[in-house]
C-alpha cells in the first residue's frame, strides 16, 4: 500500500491490504453488504417496473386552472348558473358545396349532434347547436313579439322549411355565434363536465378520440369538420407522446454513444445508462403508485431524471476509472470514489430536488404533480447513481485500456508534456487578464440579458394553440373558426351579482350597459351580449327598427318586460347573477390583461350593494387567471430556487464566497434563458414556467462537482490554476462530456411536431451547454476574485508553487500509481 499525500487515496491492488471497516459507517454499511443491496434494488426495479406499465397519460383541464384564485373562485361558485362558460370543445361543421341551408347538410348535422349528444362527459343541458330546443329566434311582428325554436316546427326538409330555417337564424342573432357569418358552417357547442356519467375523471385521450372517428366519419359523407377546445388540444398533444417517446430514445442513444465514444468502455456506458433509466423506471413505478398520472406537460420530467443520471454516473464512474487506472483494486477504486463524490453528489441531488419541490407554491394543480414526479426521479437517483451504481462497476471494473486512457492526460502533464490545448485555454481563466475580461463580459451579458427579460410576456403570444405547429391541424381549425365568424372562441365573462330578485333593476343593468360600451372600444374586442345589449336591440325592434331607438332607457317596467323574456343565458333562475360575454379576437397575454384591467377598475368604481362585477368566467377568463398567478409565481418560484440553492451550497461548502462563485453562472443562465424565450416569441405559462426552475436544479450540478474538487486542492497549498486544472482532469472533463451530450441530444427535439417540446428542446440545450460554460469559463473567473477558501486554504507561497506534493515510494511506477494532485519529480532536474 503506498503512502501519499494528505487527502489523497493510497493505491491498494491486493483487497487483503485494505481495511472493509474503514470509511464512513454508510459506506461500510453499503459495501459490506454489496449482494444485499443489489439484490433489493433488483426487486424494487422489477415491482416498479410492474407498476409503471399502470401509468396512464393523461390530462386534467380542472388541474392546469390556479383553484384558489379569486377569478377561479368567482366561476366555481356559480358554475352550475352559468352556461357553457368553462371547459368546452367547439364541433364546427361546413358544407364545402354550398351553405347550411341544404337538406342533406342539415341531416347530417342533426346525426353528429345526436352522436355527440351521447358522448361521455358532455354537460348535455348545456350543449348548444341548431337541433338543440334551447337555441331560439325573437322577433318583432305587427302582432308583437314572437319566439320560438330556430328549427321551424314540422321541419321537413323542403325548400319552404329552410327558407324559414333562414328567416329564423337571422333573428337568433346566432350570426358569428352558432353560424357562420358567410353561412357556409355552423357550430355544435359542446360543454363539458369534470367527471363522466359513471363518476370518473374524464378520459381526455378517448374524448379527442371519438371526435377526430367522429370527423373521419362523416368527413366521407362530404362536409368537412374541424374541432377546437381543450379537449382536443390534449388530445393532440397526448397521440403525439408516442413520436416524443421516440425523440426520447434519440436522446438516449445519443447520450449513450457519446459516453462509450469518451471511455472505449462498453460496460461502464451501459451500466451508467442502466443505473439512470433504473431511477426512471422507479419514477415512473412509483408515479401511478402514489395515485398519480403523466400528462403532456410533464411528459419531459423522465427525460431529465435520466440527464441528471447521466451526469452523476459519469462522474462516478470516471472516478472510478482513474483509480483503477493508478493500479488500485475495483472493489476499493469504487469505495475511494463514493468517499469523495458521494457528498458532493448526494447535496446536488438534494439541491434538485428542493428546487424542484419549490414549485409546490404554484397555485396550479399540473405543475405541483410535474414538482412532485421531478422530485421523486431525483430522489430515486441517490440510490441508484450514488449508491447501487459504484456497486456494480466494484463488480465489473472497466477496460484496462479505458482505466489507462482515463489518465493519459494527468500522465502527459506529469512527465512534463505540454497540456492539451483546450485545457491550456480554460486554465487563461484563472489568470488577472482573462478573469478580469470574462467577469466583466458576464456583467455585460447579465444587464443586456435582463433589460430583453423584461419584455418577457406572461401567456400566450400567438393565436391558437402554441403547444403546437402553427401548421397543425388544430391550429388550421382554430384559424378556420377565427375567419368564418368574426371572431375567436375565446370568451371572457363577467359577473354581475345582484341580490336575489334584483338582476333587472335598472340601475344596475345601466352599469351593465356603460361597461359593455367601454369594453367595445378596447383593442382586442370583437363584440359583447348582455341584458343591456337585448333591450337596446328589444327597442328598437318594437320601433320598427330605427336605429334612433337604440338606446338603453332607464325604464324600469320596460326593462322588466324584457327580462321576462330574455334567455337564460344572460341571468340565471333566482335573478341574482347577470352574465355579460365579452368575445375577444384572441387570447393573448396582452388582450387579455388590457380586459381584465378596465373591468377590475370599473367594478372598483361602481361596485355596491345592489350590484358587484366579478370576473371572471369563459376560456379567456380562466386563461387571464392563470396568467395572473403565473405572472405572480415566476418571480416567487425562482427567488425560493435561488435560496434553496443557496442554503445548500453553504452547507455543502462553508463559505459564502463559494456560495457566489457557484451562484453567480447560474444566475447568468437564468436571465439569458428569459432573454431567449422574448427571442422566440414563448410567454411564460403551465407548459414553460417550470423549465427555467428544472434548468437551475441541474445547473448546479456542474458548479458542485467542479467546484469541490478546487476547493479540497486549494486547502491542499496548490495555486488556483493548478488547482483548477486538477479539477478540470478528473471532474471537469465530465462536466464537458454531459454538458456537450445532453445539449446535443435535446436539440433533436427542434424537429418534433409538438412546437411545446421543439421550444422545450431549445430552452433545455441553452440551459445545459450555457451550465457548462458558466461553470467551466466564469467560475474560475470568479474564483480568482474571491478565493472560496479564503481563510481555510494554506499560504501558497510563489516559490513554492510548483514543488512536488507528494513522492512516489520507490517501486512504484510513476503517474499511473499516482493520485491527482501528484508530481513526478523525476521529471525535473
Amino acid at each position: 500500500m503506498s503512502n501519499l499525500n494528505a487527502g489523497a487515496s493510497p493505491v491498494v491492488r491486493d483487497l487483503a491490504d485494505f481495511d472493509r471497516n474503514s470509511g464512513s459507517i454508510v459506506e461500510r454499511a453499503i459495501f459490506n453488504r454489496r449482494g444485499i443491496v443489489i439484490a433489493l434494488c433488483l426487486l424494487v426495479t422489477l415491482i416498479l417496473g410492474w407498476q409503471a406499465t399502470k401509468l396512464r397519460v393523461t390530462a386534467s383541464y380542472e388541474k392546469t386552472i390556479p383553484a384558489s384564485h379569486a377569478y377561479i373562485v368567482n366561476f366555481l361558485a356559480h358554475q352550475n348558473e352559468l352556461h357553457g362558460l368553462g371547459n368546452a370543445v367547439r364541433v364546427v361543421v361546413a358544407n364545402p358545396e354550398g351553405s347550411i341551408y341544404d337538406a342533406a347538410y342539415m341531416e347530417t348535422l342533426r346525426k353528429i349532434n345526436d352522436e355527440i349528444f351521447q358522448l361521455p362527459g358532455v354537460a348535455r343541458r348545456q350543449m348548444k347547436s341548431l337541433w338543440t330546443p334551447s337555441t331560439r329566434w325573437t322577433g318583432v311582428t305587427e302582432d308583437g313579439l314572437e319566439g320560438g325554436p330556430v328549427i321551424p316546427d314540422g321541419y321537413d326538409g323542403s325548400p319552404a322549411s329552410l327558407q324559414g330555417l333562414a328567416t329564423n337564424v337571422a333573428r337568433s342573432g346566432e350570426l358569428g355565434q352558432l353560424v357562420a357569418l358567410d353561412a357556409k358552417s355552423s357550430v355544435v357547442f359542446v360543454p363539458l363536465m369534470s367527471k363522466d356519467t359513471e363518476g370518473q375523471p374524464l378520459d381526455y385521450g378517448a374524448l379527442a378520440q371519438s371526435l377526430e372517428d367522429l370527423r373521419t366519419k362523416y368527413q366521407a359523407q362530404g362536409v368537412t369538420i374541424h374541432i377546437t377546445g381543450f379537449a382536443k388540444l390534449v388530445g393532440d398533444l397526448i397521440d403525439g407522446v408516442l413520436e416524443v417517446l421516440t425523440f426520447f430514445a434519440l436522446a438516449v442513444a445519443i447520450t449513450a454513444a457519446m459516453l462509450f465514444w469518451f471511455t472505449r468502455c462498453l460496460r461502464s456506458t451501459l451500466l451508467v445508462v442502466a443505473s439512470s433509466m433504473v431511477a426512471v423506471v422507479w419514477q415512473l413505478g412509483l408515479l401511478p403508485t402514489l395515485g398519480f398520472t403523466l400528462d403532456p406537460y410533464s411528459i419531459l420530467v423522465p427525460f431529465l431524471v435520466f440527464a441528471i443520471g447521466m451526469s452523476h454516473g459519469a462522474q462516478k464512474m470516471n472516478g472510478i476509472m482513474q483509480d483503477i487506472g493508478r493500479g488500485t483494486h475495483r472493489l476499493v477504486a469504487a469505495r475511494y470514489t463514493f468517499r469523495r463524490l458521494f457528498l458532493a453528489g448526494l447535496t446536488a441531488l438534494l439541491t434538485d430536488a428542493a428546487g424542484f419541490a419549490v414549485l409546490l407554491v404554484i397555485d396550479i394543480q399540473a405543475i405541483r404533480e410535474l414538482a412532485i414526479a421531478a422530485s421523486i426521479g431525483v430522489a430515486a437517483l441517490i440510490f441508484t447513481n450514488l449508491i447501487l451504481l459504484p456497486i456494480l462497476l466494484s463488480y465489473t471494473g472497466v477496460s484496462p485500456a479505458a482505466a489507462a486512457r482515463s489518465l493519459r492526460a494527468e500522465a502527459a502533464s506529469a512527465r512534463g508534456v505540454a497540456r492539451h490545448p483546450v485545457w491550456t485555454l480554460l486554465d487563461r481563466f484563472t489568470t488577472r487578464r482573462w478573469a478580469g475580461a470574462t467577469v466583466a463580459a458576464g456583467a455585460g451579458l447579465l444587464i443586456a440579458g435582463a433589460a430583453v427579460s423584461t419584455h418577457l410576456a406572461v401567456g400566450d403570444l400567438d393565436p391558437g394553440a402554441p403547444e403546437l405547429r402553427a401548421d397543425s391541424r388544430y391550429n388550421r381549425d382554430v384559424a378556420f373558426v377565427n375567419a368564418s365568424y368574426g371572431a375567436s372562441s375565446d370568451v371572457l365573462a363577467v359577473m354581475v351579482k345582484t341580490p336575489a330578485g334584483y338582476c333587472s333593476n335598472v340601475e344596475t343593468v345601466l352599469k351593465v350597459d356603460e361597461l359593455e360600451w367601454q369594453l367595445r372600444q378596447l383593442p382586442g374586442v370583437e363584440s359583447t351580449n348582455t341584458l343591456a345589449l337585448l333591450n337596446r336591440r328589444v327597442l328598437t325592434g318594437l320601433n320598427e327598427g330605427n336605429p334612433r331607438w337604440y338606446e338603453m332607457l332607464p325604464n324600469q317596467d320596460m326593462v322588466n318586460t324584457i327580462t321576462a323574456n330574455a334567455p337564460r343565458g344572460l341571468y340565471n333562475d333566482a335573478c341574482s347573477l347577470l352574465t355579460m360575454y365579452v368575445f375577444l379576437s384572441d387570447h393573448r397575454a396582452e388582450t387579455l390583461a388590457s380586459v381584465v384591467n378596465h373591468v377590475e377598475a370599473f367594478a372598483k368604481a361602481n361596485d355596491s350593494e345592489d350590484g358587484q362585477f366579478l370576473l371572471a368566467a369563459g376560456s379567456a377568463g380562466i386563461d387571464a387567471a392563470t396568467n395572473i398567478v403565473v405572472r405572480q409565481a415566476s418571480r416567487t418560484m425562482l427567488w425560493l430556487v435561488y435560496g434553496t440553492v443557496v442554503l445548500m451550497a453553504f452547507v455543502a461548502f462553508r463559505s459564502w464566497r463559494a456560495v457566489v462563485v457557484a451562484i453567480v453562472p447560474l444566475l447568468l443562465t437564468s436571465v439569458l434563458a428569459e432573454a431567449l424565450m422574448v427571442a422566440l416569441g414563448m410567454g411564460v405559462k403551465v407548459a414553460t414556467l417550470p423549465v427555467i426552475a428544472l434548468g437551475v436544479g441541474i445547473g448546479i450540478d456542474y458548479a458542485l462537482y467542479i467546484l469541490s474538487v478546487v476547493m479540497a486542492r486549494l486547502r491542499e497549498g496548490m495555486s488556483l490554476s493548478e488547482a483548477y486544472y486538477r479539477a478540470l482532469q478528473s471532474t471537469g472533463k465530465i462536466v464537458i462530456l454531459t454538458g456537450l451530450t445532453l445539449g446535443i441530444a435535446v436539440t433533436t427535439w427542434v424537429f418534433s411536431p409538438i412546437k411545446f417540446q421543439a421550444d422545450m428542446g431549445l430552452l433545455l440545450a441553452f440551459m445545459f451547454l450555457w451550465n457548462m460554460f458558466g461553470a467551466l469559463v466564469l467560475l474560475p473567473a470568479l474564483a480568482y476574485f474571491l478565493p472560496p477558501t479564503a481563510g481555510n486554504a494554506k499560504q501558497v507561497r510563489p516559490d513554492t508553487i510548483n514543488r512536488p506534493s507528494a513522492r512516489w515510494p520507490a517501486g512504484d511506477d510513476g503517474p499511473a500509481h499516482c493520485e491527482v494532485g501528484c508530481v513526478d519529480i523525476r521529471q525535473r532536474p
